[in-house]
Formats: structure tokens, C-alpha cells, sequence
């Protein structure tokens, strides 16, 4: 598809096109998934030290509903990110995107990289429990408000269970190396998703991370997929389509049960 085609006359069309397609469907296509981007609306707010935040909202056509924090990988809060967001609103949740990043997003590897290594652990917790705050007092909400992060994300999903005590958390392959005293915070369950020949986020990091849990009496479910680090993104060399897609039908089953009470 012509990408020059997301800024032309068809672009209604492709947002009812994007609408309808699978998720997967939409992140693998650059044009598509600008489109579904675009349909988020940006939301700046100030922290408790004054610092400036901002993410990408997108709301269901039902409320009040439950929040979602969608918390972008390595690469920063690109497109991709922003239209898992509009996939989610049209699940029924009120779903925020989130920027660790102050705007940036990596064109290389050494980029994204490199505004990784520039974020900072305590702004980064003062970020996501400004985000929960804010979700959890939203006029269009039900106050309850769980997170979702993959590789970079995945570890700052736990971090957002963790330092705002949210209803429900997901991790794709993010890192899980945390002490037992830190895991007792947690209120909410907790669903991960591993790949089996991931040789960073790997079985022994999730083993302890497990073990840990354990002792600190949290509930934990964790899926391993026969597949590489980064397998749930299309965009990624080592995307694998079946896990993907069981991985974000049991995400999905994970929230509804969680935030909306399904069975």
C-alpha cells in the first residue's frame, strides 16, 4: 500500500479499513497503522515535580470503561504503539499510550538505544503513577486501570504494577529481575509472555522472577512461546504470527477478566 495514500482523500476509508482488520494486520502496515495513530488524541499533563508528560488517548464508543496503559518498546512511542491503543478502545477499554521518551522515537537501533539509557528510574516511576492517577480519576472511567508493556515497556509494566498499584498487569518479554520486597506491592495479578529463545529476557530470569512471586503470594501466569525476543511485533525480523496472535487473545481474555469481569 502507498503510504503517501494515509494523507490523501482515501483516508477515511483506510481508518474504516484499519478498524476492521486484526491488530497484526494493521502494526505491519506503515500506512495503516498512521492512520490508526492518528486517530489518538495527545494528552499533556504536568507531574508532581512540574515536568511535562504527555501520551496518546484513545476512547471507546462506551462509558464508562476501564484504563489501559500501553507502554511502548525500546524504539519509543511510534505509530505502532499509538494504534495498539485504538485497537484497544474499540475492545472497550479507555487506552493511553504512553511516552518515556519526551517525544523521541529511534530511527536505528543505537538511537532507541541511547534514549533508553537516558531515561531515568525516578521519573520514569513518577510518569506511570501520574498516568494511573490521572486514568483512575478520568471522567469517562470506572477507576480501575491496568498496564501493558512489551521489551523495554514490558519492564516498565511491571514497574507501573509495582509503584501504582493497578488492577491488572501484562509483560512481553521485559526484563522481571525484582527482589521479593518489591513484588509485595503488587495488588493486582499478573500475566507474562516469554520466548524461549530469548538469551536476555531468559528462563532463568523468569524462573527467579517466578520463585519470587511465589514467596511473595502474588499471582502470576506466565505463557513461554517457542520463539525470539520481540516475536509479537510484525515489524520485527523474529515476529512470529501464531504467538502473537494466542499471545494477545490470552492478553485480552487476561483484561476483560480483570478490569471488566468476564469470565
Amino acid at each position: 500500500m502507498d503510504d503517501s495514500l494515509a494523507n490523501g482523500p482515501n483516508r477515511r476509508d483506510l481508518l474504516k479499513t484499519a478498524a476492521a482488520l486484526p491488530l497484526a494486520a494493521v502494526l505491519a502496515n506503515p500506512a495503516l497503522a498512521r492512520i490508526a495513530a492518528a486517530s489518538t488524541q495527545q494528552q499533556t499533563i504536568k507531574t508532581p515535580s512540574g515536568r511535562s508528560i504527555s501520551a496518546s488517548l484513545a476512547l471507546p464508543a462506551v462509558t464508562p470503561a476501564p484504563a489501559v496503559i500501553l507502554i511502548h518498546e525500546f524504539w519509543g512511542l511510534n505509530d505502532q504503539i499509538k494504534s495498539v491503543a485504538a485497537d484497544m478502545a474499540g475492545l472497550g477499554y479507555i487506552a493511553l499510550a504512553i511516552d518515556l521518551y519526551d517525544g523521541k522515537v529511534g530511527g536505528t537501533r543505537e538511537e532507541a538505544m541511547g534514549y533508553m539509557q537516558q531515561v531515568k528510574q525516578d521519573e520514569g516511576v513518577e510518569t506511570v503513577r501520574a498516568w494511573a492517577d490521572w486514568l483512575r480519576t478520568h471522567k469517562q472511567g470506572t477507576g480501575k486501570v491496568a498496564s501493558v508493556g512489551w521489551c523495554f515497556g514490558g519492564f516498565w509494566s511491571l514497574e507501573t504494577g509495582i509503584e501504582a498499584g493497578t488492577d491488572a498487569t501484562v509483560i512481553y518479554y521485559g526484563r522481571v529481575d525484582q527482589p521479593v520486597e518489591r513484588l509485595r506491592r503488587l495488588e493486582g495479578p499478573v500475566q507474562g509472555h516469554f520466548a524461549t529463545k530469548d538469551t536476555f529476557i531468559n528462563k532463568p530470569m523468569v524462573d527467579g522472577f517466578e520463585a519470587n512471586m511465589t514467596t511473595a503470594e502474588k499471582d502470576l501466569t506466565i505463557y513461554w512461546y517457542e520463539a525470539d525476543h520481540a516475536f509479537a511485533n510484525p515489524t520485527s525480523a523474529r515476529y512470529d504470527e501464531a504467538d502473537a496472535q494466542l499471545s494477545w487473545e490470552r492478553t485480552t481474555t487476561f483484561l476483560g477478566k480483570h478490569l471488566f469481569g468476564a469470565a
